[in-house]
This record gives structure tokens, sequence and C-alpha cells, in this order.
């Protein structure tokens, strides 16, 4: 079994509110809301691939200094496994924007359980709640 490696991030704004990113129509689990984030490319660590995924996905810049690691996800959906690094967010130049046509919600840590996600993004939901 394929092991994927996905970067994501926990943005953070300065109410304690939590960027989270809906998947838009054509891709899978569309309609489903998750952390920013993707793929980790061959040459790549995580936080660069994150800051690379933010600009292009988000069209705002960060740095590594300002990605703390916080937890990571590993869930085996069935023809794949995924490993998921989550970083937080706290400061980062520009507005998020869905660049590609995801809508962004800002969402308290105590709210995001009301929000339908991808089943590795579940478990970290109480890990957030607990550290913002």
């Amino acid at each position: 079994m394929k092991t994927l490696l996905v970067s994501a991030v926990a943005l953070v704004d300065v109410d304690g509110r939590i960027l989270l990113s809906q998947r838009p129509e054509g891709k899978s689990m569309a309609g489903l809301w998750e952390f920013p984030g993707g793929k980790v490319e061959r040459g790549e660590t995580p936080e660069i691939a994150l800051i690379r995924e933010l600009e292009e996905e988000l069209g705002i810049n960060t740095w590594t200094s300002c990605l703390a690691p916080l937890t990571f996800a590993s869930h085996n959906y069935g023809d794949f496994h995924l490993l998921m690094p989550l970083f937080v967010c706290r400061k980062w130049q520009g507005v998020p924007t869905g660049k590609e046509g995801q809508t962004l919600k800002w969402v308290r840590s105590k709210d995001l359980k009301s929000y339908p996600m991808p089943p590795a993004d579940v478990p970290l939901i109480p890990i957030l709640r607990d550290w913002i």
C-alpha cells in the first residue's frame, strides 16, 4: 500500500479562529471541510510543501519559522495510507482567498466538530480544541 505524505496547517487568526477550506466539486471528498495544505512533492520538506501550497491555494505567504508542528494524522483510506503532519501558523502575509474554487470559513475551535471533514482530519479536532 502506498503512503501519501500531505502537509496541513491550522491557520489561527487574531481572534483565535481556525481557517477551514471546503473541497470543491470535482475533487474527491467534495463538500468536506479540511485544513489547508497539500501533497509533499519529491525533494520538499513538509514545511516547504506547506508554504508552496498556501501560496498556490490561498494566495498567502509564510515562513518555516512561523510553522509550529502540533500533531499528525495517520489514516488508512483503503487504496492508500495518509500521513499528515499538522502545523499551527499565526503569522502570514496577505488575505486568504480560495484561489482554486474552494469556500473558506473562519471557525472557532469549539465549533470544528460541526463541519463534516475527511476521516483523517476528525481526530485532529479535539487536539486543536484543547490547544487553541
